[in-house]
């Protein structure tokens, strides 16, 4: 019964998250899209979005606590049992090879800030103007066996998506820009060497004036990736 109330609250607090997301998003819009932002108006905005990202921490929180207590419930349930156990160590493969659990390991943290600006230059560019630069780094982490992926700390996963929106970058649904750091974990010297590679992917950045700083780290930490995925059309194939 416990896990059951700790499960229900979870997603409890995830719509919540969900909802105040939301009504933050449409907030902004509306009042950006009158085309007019009195400074008043203004400072109510940011007032109302310190407000709703202090409630979205709070809650953020509060989720990491209720799921560390599930895990605690599905650790004491496997005791003494080797067939649950080997249940368990199979599911939290799983969870990680989708990226539902949090990772740390060795691996490389690669930085990418936009050109300095130019004055004599009108037309200047950025890195949210090159989204294929960026899938290619992923590319090439994925064919280095990178074991899990982040770009400014949204875990790539199958279901990621990466676009372009104004001036700014999508990732997972989430809003973010220059400079981009990626990480990476697995093999160091393996992932450093495939994007260091004689006209590779970091020497392509660099040639079009991209400030770039790759360094490898012994203790990388990955988050999750926290969207949930429900499958409508998608099911698993019955074995004869």
């Amino acid at each position: 019964m416990n896990k059951k109330k700790e499960k229900l609250a979870i997603i409890g607090v995830s719509l919540v998250l969900g909802l105040i997301l939301s009504v933050q998003f449409k907030t902004i819009n509306e009042t950006v899209g009158n085309g007019v932002l009195p400074t008043q108006r203004a400072q109510e905005l940011a007032n109302e979005v310190a407000k709703l990202k202090s409630e979205k921490d709070l809650l953020t929180k509060q989720l990491e606590e209720l799921e560390n207590k599930v895990e605690q419930y599905e650790k004491e349930g496997i005791s003494h049992d080797t067939y649950a156990e080997n249940l368990y160590k199979d599911a939290m493969k799983y969870r990680m090879l989708a990226g539902y659990t949090d990772v740390h390991g060795p691996g490389i943290i690669l930085e990418i800030n936009d050109p300095p600006i130019d004055p004599q230059i009108s037309d200047s560019y950025g890195i949210v103007d090159e989204l294929d630069l960026l899938l290619q780094v992923i590319s090439i982490l994925n064919a280095a066996d990178a074991e899990a992926i982040s770009i400014n700390d949204q875990r790539y996963t199958s279901f990621t998506e990466i676009v372009r929106a104004g001036n700014h970058i999508e990732i997972n649904g989430v809003s973010t820009g220059a400079p981009i750091v990626i990480k990476a974990i697995g093999d160091p010297d393996t992932l450093e060497s495939a994007l260091n590679i004689k006209w590779g992917i970091v020497w392509q950045l660099r040639n079009y004036d991209y400030v770039v700083n790759l360094t490898q780290n012994q203790d990388i930490k990955i988050e999750r990736y926290r969207k949930a995925k429900e499958f409508i059309y998608a099911k698993p194939v019955e074995e004869e």
